[in-house]
């Protein structure tokens, strides 16, 4: 689904099927330091997608 026009909308529903279909990975760090220091390291990554996505087999 491609907006015709840049003026369109794109609706919350419409996006969340957007990325369900296909997929979205998600990578962050944060680091809390002090003085120089790093006291707290947190590293994240998140797959969001759908099982009917994950699911599917790959185009041979």
């Amino acid at each position: 689904m491609t907006l015709a026009h840049p003026d369109d909308e794109l609706t919350l529903v419409d996006l969340l099927d957007r990325l369900l279909a296909g997929g979205v990975m998600l990578t962050g760090d944060v680091t809390i330091s002090l003085a120089d220091v790093d006291l707290v390291h947190v590293s994240l990554r998140a797959l969001i997608s759908s099982v009917h996505t994950l699911m599917e087999e790959p185009d041979a």
